[in-house]
């Protein structure tokens, strides 16, 4: 087999510079050189895979090779041995335990309290107003899974610690490519200690839900279930319920709140595509709340969704540690490389969208059979796919459908809307709206 070939666009101090400050550019400089290139890089040897026959193999039908990424490793020190984090047979274990959860019928249960806390937000949208639209829908995500999954309602003053929480920790994100990182992180510099209160945060909000569920077991969601599953008798003990919890609490709240708010910027801009959607929801729900048996007559609201998260995926790298040696098209990988796919590429990539750069909701509408089936991968794939999908799915259409019948946005005149690529995609500056 042949050695990856390295791609020339860019230089091994460029590569560094632009990892920490805009991988998104250095991942689509370093694809011009092919679908499987090596990207210089001090330290670790980079591969990018960008096809979706050769991503698949990493995700899915080659998984044994590989483990999760470095940088997912480091998340450790918020998630614990979740199962973001975890691997092997004890991931293995852990989602065989949880995947009841996400059944389909259970998550269907949801959707009346995922549309009502939806329509709370829309009262408080009131016409007119200035809001971060970003910080908007990360405290109705974070309502949503409390209440939805966790069976608890979450205090105002929560919301906002865990917020600005997770905004700190994910602001820190880039630390990790330092060289200095292993001995800054144990440091008590002041980034280190504010890390650490946030990682405080997390864990006094997810305790204070555990300690209620211990107190009254009773009830059928999520937390419950984490409290009573057993595999062949044995229960989860308390530092594994923790580190589900908080990777559910957090992981649930996170890509959806970038997802709805990516959404709304679109529609914002495209006002033809707005007006189309509005139009839709009027003629299904006739200024009813949106139900979930209402979701498949939404088809429009359904490809908003989908374009919008081609373009703006959440989970727009992925990561992986090659454990043995793989043969990516005849270039090979060995034990120690860390392999790169991204949904990002895919789903820009015009030999596969047509016009990838532009929103077109319509192209969700029909079927493209030249299309690659492993062309759109928002939520990864294979062994490892998002347990939370189909609950992700469901509140991101529940909640759009719930507000957009009842209120329009318009982008801020003055707003610069910058994209903040760390462990998910977000909106760096936030995204400054006006309520209409």
């Amino acid at each position: 087999m042949r050695s990856v070939p390295t791609a020339a666009a860019v230089s091994k101090v460029e590569a560094l510079r632009l990892l920490r400050r805009d991988p998104i550019e250095l991942i689509e400089r370093a694809a011009t050189g092919g679908d499987v290139v090596r990207i210089p890089m001090p330290r670790v040897r980079l591969t990018l895979v960008n096809h979706p026959d050769l991503v698949w193999d990493v995700l899915s039908s080659g998984d044994r090779d590989f483990r999760k990424s470095p940088a997912l490793r480091n998340a450790r020190r918020v998630l614990g041995d979740g199962l973001l984090t975890s691997e092997g047979d004890r991931h293995r274990r852990q989602r065989r335990l949880i995947q009841p959860i996400f059944h389909h019928e259970r998550i269907d249960g949801y959707a009346t309290a995922i549309a009502a806390e939806a329509e709370r937000a829309a009262d408080d949208l009131t016409p007119g107003a200035a809001i971060d639209m970003h910080a908007a829908m990360t405290r109705l995500t974070l309502t949503i899974v409390a209440r939805a999954l966790f069976g608890t309602d979450l205090a105002d003053r929560d919301v906002e610690a865990v917020g600005a929480a997770m905004h700190e920790v994910l602001s820190q994100f880039d630390r990790q490519f330092s060289p200095w990182f292993p001995i800054m992180a144990r440091l008590p510099i002041p980034s280190t200690r504010r890390f650490a209160r946030s990682v405080a945060v997390f864990d006094e909000v997810v305790d204070r839900m555990i300690e209620r569920k211990r107190a009254a077991p009773d009830g059928d969601d999520l937390l419950s279930l984490l409290l009573s599953a057993d595999e062949s008798g044995r229960r989860m003990d308390d530092r594994q319920v923790r580190d589900e919890a908080i990777t559910l609490f957090l992981a649930g709240h996170e890509t959806t709140a970038s997802a709805l708010t990516w959404t709304w910027w679109l529609l914002s801009q495209h006002p033809d595509a707005d007006e189309r959607l509005r139009a839709e929801l009027d003629a299904v729900l006739a200024g009813r709340t949106p139900t979930v048996a209402d979701l498949d007559r939404l088809q429009y609201l359904g490809a908003v969704l989908s374009e919008s998260i081609r373009l703006r995926p959440p989970a727009w790298l992925i990561g992986r540690e090659a454990v043995g040696e793989h043969d990516f098209a005849g270039a090979a990988v060995h034990p120690g490389d860390v392999v790169l796919v991204s949904p990002w590429l895919l789903h820009h990539d015009d030999r596969w969208w047509p016009g990838a750069a532009s929103f077109r909701p319509e192209r969700w509408l029909q079927d493209d059979a030249g299309r690659p089936r492993h062309a759109y991968i928002p939520f990864g794939g294979g062994a490892r796919m998002c347990i939370g999908e189909g609950f992700a799915e469901m509140e991101a259409r529940l909640v759009l459908a719930t507000i957009a019948r009842r209120r329009r946005f318009a982008l801020a005149p003055d707003a610069r809307v910058v994209m903040q690529p760390v462990i998910t995609l977000r909106p760096r500056d936030g995204m400054p709206m006006r309520v209409r």
